[in-house]
């Protein structure tokens, strides 16, 4: 081993174990923060920037694409 992975394993090892294995969940409600970015992604217009950009995209695509 190298002087560097040394280096890495003794600092990975002096960790605490809380701090390594252990998470701090303060909204485990995964679906409804989905729910709340998705509402948010559309209320704010970004959903047809998204739109508009593919299609363009698209039309480049096949406008620079040979065959």
């Amino acid at each position: 081993m190298n002087y560097f992975s040394d280096l890495l394993s003794e600092l990975f090892w002096r960790l605490p174990v809380s701090s390594t294995l252990a998470q701090n969940v303060t909204d485990p409600n995964v679906l409804g923060q989905i729910q709340h970015g998705w509402n948010h992604f559309v209320k704010t217009g970004q959903i047809w920037a998204l739109l508009i950009g593919l299609v363009i995209g698209y039309m480049i695509r096949n406008l620079t694409s040979y065959g």
